[in-house]
């Protein structure tokens, strides 16, 4: 399939509206558990796992995808990598959750440019990979930058490390069984990991603070069970894009999550953003502009040496 065919024009099209409509859901549920008030964090996420675990269960139904469960779950050794998996994810969940409610949607933004930068390091550390020249360039100015955000926001910006440690390394385990496990079955698997979790954070609120479900009208109530389809959609869109495009049509993408955040978190929230906060999120974008041309060079490098050979 050529690189000017219409199947491949057709392919690459569609991979482009599934990754926009992926990443623009992502940029945006920053305002939606907003809507989600008076529910407080760990409320939310525990209903998030619940009905995103109800939801997956209803399309594997649905798409008759039993046989992919049962075959995962008799692998131990993947079965439990996706438990690990579901550990790190739901760190992203609740990190994020929490940010996005109280004031701090600036900082998850953060999370999300430098995770990128993060995934190249936790390579070198992981996978004992080696940096080029621009990457190490890319990782020393992201380091600076975080001395300055840190500088800029009082102290340790342990919201913005959180999410991009907890997604890079959820990614690299993704990655690692991702030829064997769907995107749908590992978000069921994960939540079903979790779903005691879930439980235990319902009983905690319900205890102290109280479970909102229910008692703050039905448009609340709707919303809340639709957060589980919420979490579910823009992952199966992610897992369509992934399968259509390049990695770095991809990774080009992806900028546009974090982009909206900051926006959401700017003018739309009035976040603050004094002067040293813009200098250190100036410094994640040089990096992160530095880490694009480096991915652009080299995948150049790769198609000239496939044509010589």
């Amino acid at each position: 399939m050529g690189p000017f065919s219409l199947p491949y024009i057709q392919k690459m099209r569609s991979g482009i509206l599934y990754a926009l409509a992926a990443f623009l859901i992502w940029g945006f549920l920053p305002v939606y558990f907003l809507l989600l008030q008076p529910a407080g964090a760990f409320e939310i996420v525990a209903w998030r796992i619940v009905f995103a675990l109800v939801f997956c269960a209803l399309l594997i139904t649905v798409t008759r995808s039993w046989p992919a469960i049962i075959a995962i779950v008799r692998q131990p050794r993947l079965f439990l990598t996706l438990g690990v998996a579901a550990a790190l994810i739901y760190v992203n969940w609740q990190v994020y959750v929490y940010g996005a409610t109280s004031g701090q949607v600036i900082q998850t933004s953060l999370g999300y440019f430098i995770n990128p930068i993060v995934t190249v390091l936790l390579g070198v550390v992981l996978l004992r990979e080696r940096l080029r020249p621009l990457q190490w360039v890319a990782v020393g100015i992201s380091t600076i930058a975080v001395l300055v955000i840190a500088i800029g926001y009082g102290g340790f910006p342990w919201i913005a490390l959180s999410l991009a440690f907890s997604f890079g390394l959820y990614g690299l385990l993704k990655k690692q069984v991702g030829p064997r496990v769907d995107a749908l079955s590992g978000l069921a698997i994960e939540t079903t990991w979790l779903l005691p979790v879930a439980v235990v954070q319902l009983l905690v609120v319900g205890g102290t603070v109280g479970v909102t479900i229910g008692t703050a009208g039905a448009a609340h109530t709707v919303l809340l069970v639709a957060v589980g389809v919420i979490t579910a959609i823009p992952l199966l869109l992610f897992a369509a894009a992934s399968r259509r495009l390049p990695l770095v049509t991809m990774g080009f993408v992806q900028y546009l999550t974090p982009v909206i955040q900051f926006l959401v978190g700017y003018f739309l929230l009035h976040e603050a953003m004094p002067p040293v906060r813009w200098i250190g999120f100036a410094l994640v974008w040089a990096a992160l502009v530095v880490l694009s041309v480096d991915l652009v060079r080299q995948r150049g490098t790769r198609r000239a040496s496939a044509l010589v050979t």
